[in-house]
């Protein structure tokens, strides 16, 4: 959502920025049609970028980070969307209705927080045992689960490592929930606190 209203902020910006250079450069400094629109664009081009770096660094203050500190999450998140798309894509290649549910849930609860950490970069670091372990270890485990469970003949030692990986799928899946937790720790404590005060104003209106 952000990315979809910095991009209209910056068209926008960058087309009157392209119009007013193209005029005064045409009307008011008589250029020629082919110099005006030079300039128009090369205006229009830097106000576009800069209203980028504008609002980049507006939102990186407001998360209280640091520029360097928003390069390095911002390229783990690249990294980490990468490795939940591969996730999805073998989760969902299971065709028991079941387990489908449970990785459905073990999808979404990776996407989320994905989404809380694009959203707002700070909490990054109260997931980083997601991004740094609990992840890469989903990925590894679902791809192999699925690669030798579409294979037509199993034997019992097949079996036995299937059923072993899926489990440790399911306790991951249990693990990461504890990450999604702990990243809205701060927010559960916030509602918390904002519901004893709603009390409290009830109890003495009472």
């Amino acid at each position: 959502m952000r990315a979809v209203f910095q991009f209209m902020i910056q068209s926008v910006s960058g087309f009157f920025g392209i119009t007013s250079i193209w005029l005064i450069s045409f009307f008011a400094f008589s250029q020629t049609l082919i110099v005006s629109s030079l300039f128009a664009i090369a205006g229009g081009t830097a106000i576009y970028l800069g209203s980028k770096q504008i609002m980049d660094y507006r939102f990186v203050r407001s998360n209280g980070l640091t520029r360097r500190e928003y390069r390095f999450i911002e390229n783990n998140l690249k990294e980490a969307k990468h490795k939940i798309s591969r996730l999805q894509k073998s989760l969902f290649r299971v065709r028991s209705i079941q387990q489908a549910k449970q990785n459905l849930e073990i999808a979404r609860t990776a996407q989320k927080i994905y989404a809380n950490a694009k959203k707002e970069p700070r909490r990054f670091y109260q997931a980083e045992g997601f991004f740094y372990n609990h992840l890469d270890s989903l990925v590894e485990l679902a791809e192999k689960y699925a690669y030798l469970s579409s294979q037509p003949a199993k034997n019992k030692d097949m079996v036995h490592s299937l059923e072993e990986t899926r489990q440790t799928v399911i306790t991951l899946g249990e693990t990461i929930k504890k990450d999604l937790y702990i990243m809205l720790d701060d927010d559960i404590d916030t509602l918390q606190f904002e519901l004893d005060v709603a009390k409290k104003s009830i109890n003495r209106v009472k």
